[in-house]
Formats: structure tokens, sequence, C-alpha cells
């Protein structure tokens, strides 16, 4: 604990180098400058439960679109669940409202991508993209409308359902080949924990060529596939190639956590990033220029792992291969919050609660934060700066998942980082709200695990 001459020099500084935040147009110019020239712009979460949070991020991004012609936004979110609302956004889907879009999300924690604010940001979208293409003055240079798409791992027998309705629609004969070589995961395709266990003890072979095969087979076709099908022939392709490759990582990560390998994480954060990096390549494709992407995610995994108890642990995030692959062409952004309310659950699979957050342990850079006069605001963690400087000795860090359990939060939400090398901006609220979840009931899928089991985060 640093003296009281420390501490209050500390606050000083930090009170000068803070930019408020006042709910004006001008609010996050500094950021929205900083993205102009950017591949990448990624916006963290402290929570997957705090409204302000959602509320920035689909703020910034808005700006980020209409004023910087980003591309695309992905999201923590498995592709198959992201991809219906992407066709909605872009206007090739049969739903007709933002909430029927979203109805994909349907696996514990519902509320992280069924809530009102994201309800908000796909109307806009959608509405965005419509009046661009219908007005030529507006139209972006591409024609393409922006999308949004999911990152995560999770939707194994989702996404094989996917490739089979794919190649059911373009290809039956090459169907039929598909459903016997997922066929392999047997009486394990509705328990995928049970799949990787029966591996580690021997009792079952892996399906590990099955999944490389088909991916392989559908990469084959290609061409053929994308001539053989109708308007929305490559991103249809790409999408169900997408979702070949998902089974195929989510078959390892299975197979992984029985296997002895020390850390799951690494392979899921690792799927993230290909899938990003995929994603950027295909509309680059379509673009005929560089494109650029908007990334939501939780702070553990956008900030740079390297810079914090993760990376002493031998794990990395999508926050740091962005950093070792692009450098300074991504912008990396953390949010943080000292008290006020969070939706979250006490327990795995356990009811969405408004549940009220603990004031910050001392010294704590939510504790730190939370003694400077404005209440709102964001640091530039790129400035050679006072501020900068003495922020960057290591702190503890509070990170809240899907499961916020206030009596152990010591062990169960804080990690220690150091601030100006985990992110480049921090945008700080005080006080927040709980997300509000949208009207919906939680099921299980056969052969799928909950949205980011097993961290939370």
């Amino acid at each position: 604990m640093p003296n009281l001459d420390q501490r209050r020099k500390l606050i000083d500084a930090l009170e000068r180098a803070a930019r408020p935040l006042q709910s004006t147009a001008d609010d996050y110019r500094a950021i929205t400058n900083a993205a102009k020239s950017k591949k990448y712009v990624l916006l963290g979460e402290a929570t997957h439960g705090t409204a302000d949070f959602y509320r920035i991020r689909a703020d910034i991004t808005q700006h980020l679109i209409v004023k910087e012609g980003f591309d695309a936004v992905a999201v923590e979110a498995d592709w198959p669940d992201a991809y219906r609302v992407n066709r909605y956004v872009c206007g090739s889907s049969d739903d007709t409202e933002a909430d029927e879009a979203l109805s994909n999300f349907e696996r514990f924690p519902v509320w992280m991508w069924r809530n009102t604010e994201v309800l908000a940001f796909v109307n806009w979208l959608r509405s965005y993209n419509h009046n661009t293409n219908k007005s030529a003055d507006q139209m972006k240079p591409s024609g393409e409308p922006v999308g949004f798409y999911g990152l995560d791992l999770y939707s194994m027998t989702t996404s094989m359902s996917a490739v089979l309705a794919y190649l059911e629609r373009i290809d039956p004969q090459e169907a039929a080949a598909a459903r016997a070589r997922y066929g392999c995961f047997g009486q394990f395709i509705t328990n995928p924990q049970a799949y990787g266990y029966a591996i580690a003890s021997g009792r079952w072979d892996s399906c590990e060529q099955e999944v490389i095969t088909q991916l392989m087979q559908l990469q084959r076709k290609a061409r053929l596939y994308v001539e053989r099908d109708g308007a929305f022939a490559g991103n249809e392709y790409f999408s169900a190639q997408q979702n070949a490759e998902l089974v195929k990582n989510a078959e390892e990560y299975y197979r992984a956590m029985f296997s002895g390998r020390p850390n799951t994480w690494n392979l899921r954060d690792r799927h993230m990033f290909e899938t990003l990096d995929s994603l950027s390549a295909y509309l680059e494709t379509r673009l005929g220029r560089s494109a650029r992407v908007i990334v939501w995610a939780h702070n553990s995994h956008l900030g740079n792992a390297a810079a914090t108890d993760m990376g002493r642990r031998g794990e990395f995030n999508i926050g740091q291969l962005v950093r070792e692959k692009y450098g300074d062409r991504a912008l990396n952004i953390g949010f943080s919050t000292s008290r006020g309310k969070v939706t979250a659950a006490t327990d795995w699979d356990g009811p969405a609660e408004a549940k009220t957050i603990r004031d910050p342990l001392p010294d704590s850079y939510e504790d730190v934060f939370s003694q400077l006069e404005k209440k709102r605001f964001f640091f530039d963690l790129r400035a050679s700066s006072e501020a900068v400087g003495l922020l960057s000795e290591e702190r503890l860090q509070r990170a809240i998942g899907v499961i916020y359990r206030p009596e152990t939060e010591r062990v169960s939400h804080y990690f220690y980082s150091s601030l100006p090398l985990q992110f480049d901006f921090m945008i700080h609220v005080d006080e927040t709200t709980a997300v509000q979840p949208l009207p919906s009931f939680v099921h299980g899928r056969a052969g799928e695990m909950d949205e980011t089991y097993p961290s939370g985060f």
C-alpha cells in the first residue's frame, strides 16, 4: 500500500490526464481519431452484464462505421448464432425483427447477446445498411453492407448442422459423405466432454481426421459451390467453411480438455484470432482493399495478455495475437467500473440476476479511479505522461464474467496487470447499471457447451 503522499500524487496526475465523458458527440473524439488508420479496433468490457459498456461500445462502433468506413463487427459469440444476425442486418434474412434474429442465442448466458442494448444496435445496423444501399451519395465505396459475425468456439453441433444444411442444398451427394464423417462422434455427439474423456481413456477413437477431411473437402470444391449457388453464393460458402473450421477446432478443444494439456484457453483464443483473420481476408476479396473490423469481447480476451497474470501462466489472447501480428494497425480499448449493478449468475446455468458490485479492493486500478472527482472518463494510455508512468506499476484489476461471486472476489475476479501495456485507452464509468435481458428461455444444445465455458469470460 503506497503512503498518502504517493497516493495523492497519483490521484492528482490522473485527474489532470482523465478526459471526461459528458454524453456529448465529442466524448470519444480522441478515440475515434486514433482509430482513423487502424485495421482493427478492439472494444472490451470489464463484465458481461453492464449496460454502460454495451452502450459505449455501440456509440463508438456507430461512429467508426459511419465516419471511418469500418466494414464489420465481430463479437465474442458463436459463428452460426451471430450469422443469423448478419443475414438480418444485411437484408438477406427471413426474420422480420431484430428480436427474431437474436433468437439463436439460447444457451447460457442468454443475456450476453440477447439484451436491450444489443437489440438497439442490431436495429441501428440494419437501418444503416438499408439506408446506405438506397442512397447513392452515402453508398460505401464497396457497396457492401456492414456485417455482424461471431468468433467463438462452442457451437460444434450447430455448426455441423449448418455444414450439412448447406451441402444438402448445394451438393446432396457430398452431404451424405459429410454426414458419415461427422457420424464418427457417435453417441458422444450429445456430450462433448464425454467424448474428450473417452478419447483420453482410450475408449473411443479420435474424430480428428474426419473433421479435417470434411473441411478440406469443402475447400476443394469452393469454386464449384460458389458458381453453382445464387445471389449470396460467396457469403454462404464462406459461412459453411467457417462452420467446418469451427467443428475442427472444437473437436480439438474438447479432446484437449482431458488429454493432460495444461490449458484450453489458448485453443479458444487462437480460434477466435484465426476466425478474425479469415473474416478479414474474405472481406478483402469482396472489397478489393484492406478490411477494417471492430471487435467486441471481454477485456480478458482483448487486453494484451502478456501484460497480465495470464502471460505468466503461459496464456495468450486475441489482443496479444493481434498486437504481435499487426502492431500499431490495431487499437485496443479497455473498460472498468468501481461499483453499481451487473447482470450475472451465481452458479453456472443459474438464473440471471441484477447483482450489486462490491466496492473495489484497496489500491486496485478501480479503487484508484474511484478517487477522482470525474466519475466518467477515459485515459489515453499511449501518451508519455506522469499519469501513464504511474499507471504502469502493476495493480490488481477486476474482471467479472457471467458468474459473479462477491464472497470470493479476490480469488475469483482479480488479477494483476500493467494497464498501459495492456490497453491503448481505458474507459472508466465509476457506477454502472446492469444490462436488461430480453425475454427468453435458456435451452441447452446437444453436443455444445455454454458460452464462455469454463472460464466465464
